[in-house]
């Protein structure tokens, strides 16, 4: 079921009844279970969840970027173009120059032996938007976009600091001026200050250049922040999907509201005194529960939470939960 656009604007990215499973038959392992999501051209969307939902297998697959072992279905549309059905040649082109990805961990996604500016004029020069003097300048320009002064761009990796090095990688992904970008916990291990500066800037840049953003992570408050619509994955599947901030504050599944409730609010003195988790561990892949998947973990699960699984409705406007009590007046 594919949950519509929050506005008007031109969609840019349709995500259809994606699954991704890793390996063949009765071994196989589900890690996306039939996701819809659909982001416009200068919206951004976020995705949270645990570890082991689905995020990052999720990320890679837009651009077809999992392993061999990987095996895909559904419709990944990128302004109407279906990316899982396109050929290599075809997808080389619209890698970078179409979308772009910022991975997380950006010190093991730079290579160490090549200067910074060499890295960001790469992408400039494979698909030939520019000479190489050309490219160098762009590069020098794309640094100074980010914050960073021009001399950097001499620099080794090893030689700049965690916020530094994902500057650069964020202008890696700004080099061919992409649609979309896809950014999979870009703030990672970074301290808050810097972390801070990292989101304010992939926010602004969004908004000065009209691009798409889908940015992944595990914490509800950044994406609460910095996006405009959230959706919460749980098991491979999303569970909630909705404006960030109402997400944020008032999830209608009980795995969104346990998320949420998961991080100390700041300026709320009970959270930081009372911090509440999530018991037990999310299920494993190759024996997921008859119905809710997340029944087994759920504080306010009912006998019909199985045996089928919920499907995404709509709890109000503009709101999709995959939950029964949707159907009920005690959601």
């Amino acid at each position: 079921m594919t949950v519509p656009a929050a506005t008007s604007v031109r969609s840019l990215l349709q995500v259809r009844d994606l699954r991704v499973s890793y390996g063949e038959g009765a071994s196989a392992v589900p890690a996306v279970r039939g996701v819809d999501l659909t982001l416009g051209a200068g919206q951004t969307l976020g995705i949270a969840g645990e570890s082991g939902c689905g995020k990052s297998t999720l990320a890679l697959a837009l651009l077809r970027l999992l392993p061999p072992t990987a095996r895909l279905s559904g419709e990944v549309l990128l302004d109407g173009e279906d990316v899982l059905a396109m050929r290599w040649g075809r997808l080389r082109a619209v890698r970078w120059a179409g979308a772009s990805i910022v991975f997380q961990g950006a010190m093991h996604s730079l290579n160490a032996v090549h200067r910074v500016g060499e890295q960001i004029a790469e992408p400039l020069l494979v698909h030939g938007r520019a000479t190489e003097g050309a490219a160098t300048r762009r590069s020098v320009e794309l640094l100074e976009q980010v914050g960073l002064p021009a001399g950097r761009a001499g620099a080794y990796p090893h030689e700049l600091s965690g916020g530094q090095r994902q500057r650069v990688m964020i202008a890696m992904a700004l080099a061919c001026d992409p649609q979309l970008i896809v950014a999979d916990e870009p703030t990672t291990a970074l301290d808050v200050m810097i972390q801070a500066q990292i989101l304010r800037l992939i926010t602004e840049l969004v908004t000065d250049q009209d691009i798409g953003l889908l940015m992944i992570s595990h914490d509800l408050a950044v994406l609460a922040e910095t996006c405009d619509r959230l959706a919460v994955m749980y098991a491979g599947r999303v569970v909630e999907e909705g404006p960030a901030q109402e997400v944020y504050d008032a999830a209608v599944h009980p795995y969104g509201r346990a998320l949420s409730a998961a991080f100390p609010r700041i300026g709320d003195p009970s959270s930081r005194r009372s911090p509440r988790g999530l018991p037990g561990d999310p299920p494993d892949p190759l024996a997921l529960p008859d119905g809710c998947a997340f029944r087994p973990r759920c504080p306010v699960a009912l006998d019909a939470c199985g045996p089928d699984e919920p499907l995404l409705r709509e709890a109000s406007a503009g709101r999709w939960a995959a939950c029964v009590r949707v159907e009920r007046e005690d959601v």
